[in-house]
């Protein structure tokens, strides 16, 4: 059947999407927010929240790609009305993702410690990160797991039951933080940042039942592990080891502007953890038209309607163009009230106004890179995705960052070099898109 390129199709998609996506950064928001106003070491908690919460998104993000991977074969075969040919790809995909995720989750337990010293944690601080991690890194192939059902019911073109499971998640995640960070009066003592801890366990390990059980019930695929190997599994480890390699590139910007927000101090750690919440919570909200860009984009590339694909690549920017404005709007509007809902420490708060508008400028510049990076997931473009990053971090990020270290931006500096990777991000796809695909375009 034909992919119609419509406002009411692409917000089909975007709209449980967007939900899905910020429920995701939702649950760092609400133990950033929660943690940030524990009466007891508030500061140190956030520090540690805020560094160990990027850690994990490292990890995650690095293993989370096979999500894409699964979800651009998927929808490429149904484009081509194949389907039927890839029902036992999944199984073999999720069980190789998490046998590494436990490999890799085993391997850090034993330096951790090392690790986060690395980040310049030190003292109350470092102590406070090991007892958090101790407990959050046992929800790392819950997740995985999650992430990978997540990527085959995109592919079968559904984003209802992904967004159902990142709800159910994320609210969970909200009534556990209260009760166990700050306890309920005769039944159970506040465990503070370690309740945060078990707060996103819990849910995590909510969230990995709930999406196998979906999975049985409203699809026809199976999770049981059959032989021989799928001729696709090769490509899919290829597509997976690309996006590998990108989030480490990805992931090596953000560790460093963690790195370098903690030597410059417990107040800059502290704005840094909750303007880069607050930035990937944006991410994920714009992040919903590009998930219906690589959902759509890739059953229209599977059917070889390069028409619809040019036409749906004009209609999810011009979307979320709009949806950065008003989010740019709310930000400007609410700048003051939005720091205090993470934190009631003024020197904090200070820090974090001082770069909050860089933020929110760069808001329809992160839409554009954001927007195609999902389409190029769904056009099975990794490679070309890796070497975009590879390029914004190692000759964009990473040179702007130390430069403003030499000439003493200070914390404004580590924001400064994320507009321009995002600028050099959004810039390359745009030209790989329509030096590609204009061409054939002109021959439909």
């Amino acid at each position: 059947m034909k992919t119609i390129v419509n406002f009411k199709n692409i917000n089909r998609l975007a709209i449980p999407a967007t939900i899905a996506g910020i429920a995701e950064p939702l649950l760092s928001i609400t133990d950033t927010a929660i943690v940030g106003n524990i009466p007891k070491d508030g500061l140190e908690s956030l520090a540690a929240a805020g560094i160990v919460g990027s850690f994990l998104s490292m990890m995650i993000w690095v293993l989370g790609q096979t999500r894409s991977a699964i979800s651009a074969i998927i929808s490429q075969y149904l484009g081509a009305g194949r389907i039927d040919e890839v029902k036992t790809l999944p199984a073999q995909a999720i069980f190789f993702n998490i046998l590494l995720s436990i490999i890799l989750l085993l391997s850090t337990i034993f330096i951790i410690e090392e690790i986060f010293m690395l980040l310049e944690a030190k003292g109350k601080i470092l102590d406070l990160c090991i007892s958090y991690y101790s407990i959050r890194v046992w929800g790392f192939p819950l997740t995985l797991f999650t992430f990978a059902i997540m990527g085959i019911f995109r592919g079968l073109q559904n984003t209802y039951w992904p967004m159902l499971i990142a709800l159910v998640g994320a609210v969970l995640n909200i009534v556990l933080d209260f009760i166990f960070v700050y306890g309920v009066e005769g039944i159970l003592e506040p465990m503070y940042l370690e309740g945060a801890a078990w707060a996103s366990l819990i849910a995590q390990g909510v969230m990995a039942i709930l999406a196998f059980m979906l999975l049985l019930l409203k699809t026809d695929i199976s999770l049981k592990l059959r032989f021989p190997v799928h001729s696709e599994l090769g490509r899919l480890v290829t597509m997976s080891l690309n996006l590998f390699v990108r989030a480490l590139a990805l992931n090596a910007a953000l560790i460093l502007a963690v790195r370098e927000a903690t030597s410059l101090g417990d107040k800059y750690i502290g704005a840094h953890t909750i303007a880069i919440n607050i930035w990937l919570f944006s991410a994920f909200f714009i992040d919903g038209y590009g998930a219906a860009g690589n959902i759509m984009g890739g059953r229209l590339l599977g059917a070889k309607d390069y028409n619809g694909l040019w036409t749906l690549a004009k209609k999810i920017i011009q979307y979320g163009i709009m949806v950065s404005i008003g989010m740019m709007v709310v930000g400007f509007t609410f700048y003051y009230p939005i720091g205090r809902l993470f934190s009631n420490e003024y020197v904090v708060l200070e820090t974090f106004y001082g770069v909050f508008f860089i933020l929110i400028l760069g808001l329809p510049m992160n839409t554009i890179a954001f927007v195609y990076d999902g389409l190029f997931k769904g056009l099975g473009e990794m490679k070309y995705l890796r070497n975009t990053l590879l390029v914004a971090t190692f000759l964009g990020f990473v040179p702007v960052l130390y430069l403003g270290k030499y000439l003493d931006w200070g914390f404004s500096g580590i924001w400064i070099a994320f507009v321009v990777w995002m600028l050099i991000r959004g810039a390359a796809l745009i030209f790989k898109f329509r030096r590609k695909f204009h061409p054939l375009l002109q021959k439909t």
